[in-house]
């Protein structure tokens, strides 16, 4: 059993996701959002440190993961999504969690099978995924699709190093 605690990072909203994997299967365990105040940078920064860093006091992830910074159209909105992946990458470092980083495109095509979905789309597989009785928040939903994402990923790479190391169908001779 392992716990995965997915984050979509903003500097305003940073979204975030826990999942436990049990038997192969993932198990939805909370989700929600960060919101930050209408402060200077640095004050909303030290807020989705905090915030992570409460998320993970509470869940005790074995794993954390995190959406990769895209080049936006505005250079300074993309810096300040990079300074909150920051805050709360150090706060998972600070944590001794390993982390791992998906690019958008990854997250949309391990949960809807496309790389170029709308969010809405990966709510609704999320929500299906997951079997919630309610569609989560976008940035939630998004979280959850990073964790789902990190999920489906070590799942490939663990059976990439099954075959390679003489299993059979998924098992070990």
């Amino acid at each position: 059993m392992s716990i995965i605690l997915g984050i979509d990072p903003g500097s305003r909203i940073t979204g975030y996701g826990v999942i436990r994997i049990v038997a192969g299967k993932a198990e939805y365990l909370g989700s929600g959002c960060i919101r930050t105040d209408l402060g200077e940078l640095p004050s909303r920064l030290k807020q989705v440190y905090d915030g992570v860093s409460e998320i993970i006091t509470q869940f005790k992830p074995d794993e954390f993961a995190i959406e990769r910074v895209f080049m936006a159209r505005n250079a300074d909105s993309a810096l300040k999504l990079g300074q909150a992946r920051g805050s709360a990458i150090v706060a998972a470092v600070n944590a001794l969690l390993p982390v791992s980083e998906y690019s958008a495109t990854q997250i949309k095509q391990a949960v809807v099978g496309t790389g170029g979905a709308a969010k809405e789309q990966v709510q609704h597989m999320v929500t299906h995924l997951l079997k919630l009785s309610a569609t989560p928040q976008a940035d939630a939903a998004d979280a959850l699709g990073v964790a789902l994402c990190h999920f489906h990923t070590r799942q490939i790479l663990i059976k990439m190093a099954g075959r390679s190391t003489g299993s059979v169908r998924g098992r070990y001779r």
